[in-house]
């Protein structure tokens, strides 16, 4: 349960748990008291004046009416709502309060840390709250301690018959409060006799075995209703001790037998868990259960909640609040007899419930549809149950079930080990039997109840079965079969797979030999090409309708991309090196040991090649909704551009015509600017919502930059497709920020963090935009019409050789 796993929550150095009132109060009754031995002991050697000693008697009953005021109710010092009492400690708060989502007012006791509701032990009034403010906690005429309302009518009483004359309340640092006798300091009553959800260190749950008298915890209603409600806690019938829930009447969790350290069938429960828990017999008919903390810079408590859950609660003084340390009932497995009688419960087993070995279940039919409560009934009858028909059938023996919490109704003998197991046997109504060193022998008669298989402690259970339940050579030889059988069908089928896959590795490696024997002179690398499984020409042109118009996918810089489907059914994308990419043998073979070789979610699989004659074709993964290079553009860069440079220069200028920046296009330069001015192209695309290469001598532009600059400077915004006034402002933003990255020079473009800076309009005031790239010879282009002059020399005019991107 959960006391058992006790965890010391250290409070921190200088931890204080009284108020700032409290501690003011404390300071000044010590400096009274301390005040009042020094005068008394000059009164003593006649060193004070007479007048002075009665002062100090004065003094001293101010002092001792002040102090009793903190942790105790008198007949002339009473509580009312909202006041509350501290006990002396500091540790315990009693007084007046309201439960979550509820209005209704209460006197209880609580720790005097965190949230008062979170943490209540104890209350008076549980079944009758009071509706408004107007309640009192005073001492009776009768000398009882009771809680009233405005109209005094008493709502709870200690009810002792016949109280002291003259009495008082207090509450202990232990959370106790004790109505005492102020005469002979004799308790009356204690609030630790008469429970309500909370166990508390030092508390006693109680049963008496002559009276029947019982102290037990009873759950709340809900939450918010501390009301007596469906759950109970306590000790068992005592024929060996153990702890029980009840939800009402019934039994619906237990934790096994006590062995003098811990509670058998509870998990994970160890001795040297334990601090101070015990189960005391006082001799005089009374057990009880109990736990004090050995040290006291720690703080935890149990309760028993209203979904009759028992859960351990400790403070953690770092978080400033309660850890859940501990619960049970938590699994299904917990629950009181969950699988019936002769019935096992594992949870980690899926069904949970099984017969034990030599029964079966006694209704197949509920117990194939998960209701298990019917149980199970023994297969094969034991040979005191046979009738005497004058042979001599062998013995019964015992089956041995390790790590059980071992059933309910154990009866008890003070027997010896080696002498349990012949008890058992020579008793025919004794189905089991259980031995522990702390408690001695124990046996069942009747059904076995509530068995549970745990994953630690327990106790080794014996059940008795007919002998030939107990034969283990045929269910040896059976197991045996089985796995040779199993491990026979193993070793074909990975013999097979392997014999089948060399198989293929030998065809690939003829036709990759036969394929590249026309083609000696190229550059291709045989070992490279062994990755891939290699097919033939006629199956693509097949898969492709012999590459058709209505199956190309679309057209990249080195080649046409086709939708092909293979025999199989397999859809693939089949790309043909077309003959004037410019892409020769050394860049085919890069692709394809590079591809081949990478595996990520965002990269297209390489399913394939055929290198045929003239023919270099790449056979991809057909992406259905279709891949996103139709979006996404490289500019030329993606293998050129190494992951650790921020500029460089090539001598092959490849990408897409359009996109690329002025010194990349013309000078074989690239930086991260260069990025920046393609991203400045797609964003201008993106508001005006044309591409690029749609525009040839069109509106006076021969191109996307020309026709943005051309809106700027005429500030005519409103031109663009889609634009209105609710979103004029950012449309002319977005456009600004693209005319800032096509600017021609790169030291004038912003950086990409820059650019989404200006997007997200974290920069406010955007600098003036320069002229776009080309845009000079754009205009050049322009004047050179026939309609102006055709001797007119273009601006700028630069001459590039044109290679088309892959």
């Amino acid at each position: 349960m959960a006391s058992l796993i006790l965890k010391k929550i250290q409070l921190r150095p200088g931890t204080n748990l009284y108020s700032d009132n409290c501690n003011l109060i404390l300071k000044k009754k010590k400096q009274h008291v301390h005040r009042a031995s020094i005068l008394m002991k000059n009164r003593v050697m006649g060193i004070v004046s007479g007048s002075r000693f009665v002062v100090l008697l004065l003094l001293s009953c101010y002092c001792i009416k002040f102090g009793t005021a903190m942790d105790t109710i008198t007949s002339s010092n009473s509580i009312k709502d909202p006041g509350a009492i501290t006990s002396n400690s500091g540790v315990f708060r009693f007084g007046f309060f309201s439960p979550a989502n509820s209005t209704d007012r209460y006197v209880g006791i609580w720790y005097n840390i965190g949230i008062p509701e979170q943490s209540v032990v104890w209350i008076a009034n549980r079944n009758k709250p009071l509706k408004d403010d107007s309640g009192v906690v005073m001492i009776a005429e009768d000398g009882n301690l009771v809680v009233s309302n405005g109209q005094k009518e008493i709502l709870w009483s200690s009810n002792v018959k016949s109280p002291a004359a003259n009495t008082s309340a207090q509450v202990l640092d232990s959370g106790n409060l004790v109505l005492r006798g102020i005469t002979d300091g004799a308790s009356l009553w204690e609030s630790f006799q008469q429970p309500s959800d909370a166990f508390v260190p030092t508390m006693k749950i109680s049963t008496n075995v002559r009276t029947g008298e019982k102290v037990q915890l009873t759950s709340w209603k809900s939450s918010s209703d501390p009301s007596n409600g469906s759950f109970s806690l306590g000790l068992g019938p005592l024929s060996i001790p153990q702890v029980f829930i009840w939800n009402n009447t019934r039994p619906y969790w237990r934790t096994g037998p006590w062995n003098g350290l811990i509670f058998t069938g509870v998990e994970h429960m160890y001795s040297f868990y334990l601090d101070g828990f015990n189960l005391v017999d006082d001799k005089e008919g009374n057990f009880y259960i109990m736990f004090g903390l050995v040290g006291k810079s720690y703080l935890l408590y149990l309760y028993l909640n209203s979904q009759g859950k028992l859960i351990q609660r400790d403070w953690d003084e770092g978080k400033r609040d309660w850890n859940i340390s501990w619960s049970a009932p938590e699994t299904e497995c917990d629950v009181y007899g969950k699988c019936g009688a002769f019935g096992s419960c594992d949870s980690q087993k899926q069904p949970i419930c099984s017969c034990l070995r030599g029964f079966e279940p006694k209704i197949t039919k509920e117990w194939t549809r998960g209701n298990w409560a019917s149980g199970c009934v023994r297969s094969k009858p034991l040979q005191c149950e046979r009738t005497n028909n004058g042979s001599k059938p062998s013995k019964d023996g015992f089956l041995k079930l390790e790590k059980m919490k071992v059933p309910d109704f154990a009866e008890w003998s003070p027997t010896l080990e080696d002498k349990c197991k012949e008890q058992c046997l020579n008793n025919c109504s004794c189905v089991a039997y259980a031995y522990d060193a702390g408690i001695g022998c124990m046996s069942w008669s009747e059904n076995l109840i509530d068995m549970q298989k745990l994953s630690t402690g327990g106790l080794d259970l014996y059940v008795r079965l007919e002998h030939s339940e107990l034969d283990t050579t045929k269910e040896r030889n059976r197991i045996i079969i089985i796995t040779v059988v199993i491990g026979i069908i193993i070793i074909a089928i990975s013999t097979f797979f392997l014999w089948r896959r060399k198989a293929k590795q030998r065809v690939n490696k003829a036709k990759s030999e036969e394929m590249l024997l026309p083609n000696k002179g190229d550059n291709i690398d045989e070992v490279e090409l062994q990755r891939l499984p290699l097919l033939k020409f006629e199956e693509l042109a097949t898969a492709t309708t012999n590459f058709s118009l209505s199956n190309k996918l679309g057209q990249g810089g080195f080649g046409p991309v086709y939708k092909g489907t293979l025999k199989d059914g397999q859809e693939i994308a089949v790309k043909r090196l077309s003959t004037g990419s410019g892409q020769g043998s050394e860049e085919f073979m890069t692709e394809v040991s590079v591809i081949s070789t990478l595996q990520h979610r965002n990269l297209v699989r390489l399913l394939g090649c055929c290198v045929e004659g003239g023919e270099r074709v790449l056979v991809y993964e057909y992406m259905p909704n279709r891949s996103l290079d139709a979006f996404l553009f490289d500019f030329g860069m993606a293998r050129i551009f190494g992951g650790n440079q921020n500029q460089a220069n090539t001598k092959r200028v490849v990408g897409t015509h359009g996109y690329m920046s002025p010194e990349y296009a013309m000078g074989g330069h690239f930086s991260e600017k260069s990025d920046v001015f393609s991203y400045g192209v797609l964003l201008l695309e993106i508001i005006s919502g044309r591409r690029n290469t749609s525009f040839y001598n069109q509106e006076h532009s021969s191109s996307l930059l020309g026709f943005a600059w051309q809106l700027w400077n005429e500030d005519d915004i409103m031109a663009l497709p889609y634009t209105d006034q609710c979103h004029f402002q950012e449309i002319k933003r977005c456009m600004h920020v693209g005319l800032l990255c096509v600017q021609e020079f790169a030291k004038d473009r912003p950086t990409i963090s820059t650019v989404i800076s200006m997007l997200n309009s974290e920069i406010v005031d955007l600098p003036t935009p320069k002229q776009p790239a080309f845009i000079e010879r754009m205009i050049a282009v322009d004047i050179e019409s026939p309609q102006n002059n055709q001797n007119r020399c273009s601006i700028n005019d630069v001459t590039v050789t044109n290679v088309e991107g892959r």
